[in-house]
């Protein structure tokens, strides 16, 4: 894979779930997160931008003044959610594919990739504003705030602090993403396929 898309590869992923550096908690601390009461993946799908990332981990903690907008077009298959994910790098528009499989409790996903299994719950949605998801691989939680357009009201970036602040991650660790620069389309080129992976 060329050097280009696994420094793109690296910083999704160290945006996202994965990389925190707090004291571990519980193994099964995500179950803890109530998913969104009869969440309704026909309504959740479409398009959501990249509001806010809530992590400490070190890749952000370095590089939050680069974080590039993101957008995102999700839609179904099956049981699964397919995330087709749309970030500038270096000018050039990528499309990371990933796909979240439904668990056993709606709102709950199972991301699989190159790496260990993320879990996911849709926290919370009103499915026509935001939406808060959760993450944890390797026993650490972060979470992402998504929005129907790129910028979300004052009261939902107060209910997304909040929730941080209940999880444990202050307000220095949340780091709001550009609202202009979007990308929606990527050459054949510049596209990474997560989806293969299954487990």
């Amino acid at each position: 894979m060329a050097p280009i898309a696994l420094l793109l590869l690296a910083g999704l992923l160290l945006a996202s779930p994965s990389w925190a550096r707090r004291p571990k908690p519980s193994k099964n601390s995500i179950d803890k997160i109530s998913a969104q009461e009869q969440f309704d993946p026909a309504r959740f799908a479409g398009k959501w931008f990249l509001v806010g990332v809530a992590s400490d981990c070190l890749y952000l903690r370095e590089n939050g003044y680069r974080v590039e907008a993101t957008n995102v077009v999700v839609s179904i298959d099956r049981d699964s959610l397919l995330f087709k994910t749309f970030r500038p790098l270096d000018g050039i528009c990528w499309n990371i594919k990933q796909r979240y499989f439904a668990d056993k409790t709606p709102g709950r996903f199972l991301l699989k990739g190159r790496g260990v299994t993320v879990d996911v719950v849709v926290g919370e949605t009103d499915y026509s504003s935001y939406a808060i998801l959760y993450f944890q691989k390797n026993r650490k939680i972060s979470a992402k705030l998504y929005g129907r357009t790129a910028q979300v009201t004052s009261s939902v970036l107060k209910k997304f602090e909040a929730a941080m602040t209940a999880l444990g991650i202050s307000e220095d660790l949340i780091f709001y993403y550009p609202v202009y620069g979007f990308c929606s389309s990527a050459d054949q080129f510049h596209i990474l396929d997560e989806t293969k992976y299954t487990g």
